[in-house]
């Protein structure tokens, strides 16, 4: 512990708006980096996540410390860590194409609450420190993301279909190219002319010249292929 710090870890008026003064500094610090990126959750709503979370350690504190009263000091920021999903879950969406958006944008939420936390409890240092990590993730790793994804990805192929060894085709088919496909489920059903027909879900995994836009028209052309769709 840095011993500069002390006079943040006091109970005094000065400690307690240096420590809310910190949450705000962190919060806008991590909520900037997603409003630059026009995220459901920016700028403002990281501040008051973040000083929420600090006003409620301070709270906790003061009932032990100032009002001596006899209470589980963490009892409330638990609440904090668990509770901040409701607010995360609604930053999450589903795309047209079932794509999941917002994930990060979720978890950057549960941490600002969490470096909240840290600067209610005078915890100037992890404070600090986990604003940067924060930073350093959502800012530099993302970079490595994108490339991992360009260079491989996995898509999910719907495909109806006809007659039964048509998915065969579309195996050799895949086979041919050098995708792999990782998963396959089939179903069956009957329509309304007593001709069964099937539908098979594939997990395939694409490359960067050849994604799964590019092998929807090339399964469709294929005999006895009645709708193909990328999930």
């Amino acid at each position: 512990m840095l011993s500069c710090f002390d006079f943040i870890r006091e109970s005094t008026t000065l400690a307690m708006a240096l420590r809310l003064l910190l949450a705000f500094i962190c919060g806008a610090v991590i909520g900037a980096e997603r409003e630059i990126k026009r995220r459901p959750a920016g700028f403002r709503t990281h501040i008051l996540i973040c000083l929420g979370a600090a006003i409620t350690t301070l709270t906790s504190q003061y009932l032990l410390l100032g009002l001596g009263l006899y209470t589980d000091i963490g009892r409330l920021g638990a609440q904090v860590i668990a509770g901040i999903g409701f607010i995360g879950a609604g930053t999450i969406i589903v795309t047209g194409r079932r794509q999941v958006k917002g994930l990060t944008t979720a978890a950057g939420l549960w941490a600002s609450a969490i470096v909240g936390l840290a600067c209610g409890a005078g915890f100037v240092e992890c404070a600090i420190f986990a604003t940067a990590v924060i930073l350093f993730a959502e800012i530099v790793l993302i970079k490595f993301e994108f490339k991992f994804a360009k260079s491989s990805r996995l898509c999910t192929l719907y495909i109806e279909y006809t007659k039964p060894d048509t998915i065969q085709t579309v195996l050799e088919m895949m086979s041919e190219r050098s995708l792999k496909v990782s998963n396959l489920e089939v179903s069956r059903t009957q329509g309304e002319d007593e001709e069964h027909r099937y539908y098979a879900l594939l997990s395939v995994q694409t490359t960067p010249k050849l994604g799964g836009t590019e092998l929807v028209p090339a399964i469709t052309a294929l005999p006895n292929v009645f709708a193909v769709e990328e999930m």
